[in-house]
């Protein structure tokens, strides 16, 4: 199977940045579809940012277009979340995700096949 592991989370001030990693098993990466969603305490998981199998389309969610950036490195088999003006509420367990095979850009948790086993990440105000 697929395997994903995430790194990169960790507590962070408002107004900072950081950067979320996603390494993913498989010689075939290029084909998957990636995406990062998350979770904080008492909500539903939800859609962050994803990325088609060549990195040629990303998508966000409204609550964070313009601050996040989700990017991809086939040749290394990873893909990034880059996270700046981090805000409180962005506060939550990421998810890193791949649709395999994957030949579009997906939004829904339900069209992804794996899923890594998160990284918290905390802002504080």
């Amino acid at each position: 199977q697929v395997q994903l592991v995430e790194s990169g989370g960790g507590l962070v001030q408002a107004g900072g940045s950081l950067s979320l990693s996603c390494a993913a098993s498989g010689r075939t990466f290029s084909t998957y579809a990636m995406g990062w969603f998350r979770q904080a305490p008492g909500k539903e998981r939800e859609f962050v940012a994803a990325i088609n199998w060549s990195g040629s389309e990303t998508t966000y969610v409204d609550s964070v277009q313009g601050r996040f950036t989700i990017s991809r490195d086939n040749a290394k088999n990873t893909v990034h979340l880059q996270m700046n003006s981090l805000k409180p509420e962005d506060t939550a367990v990421y998810y890193c995700a791949t649709k395999q095979p994957g030949a579009y850009i997906y939004t829904r948790a339900n069209q992804y096949n794996y899923w890594g086993q998160g990284t918290q990440v905390t802002v504080s105000s």
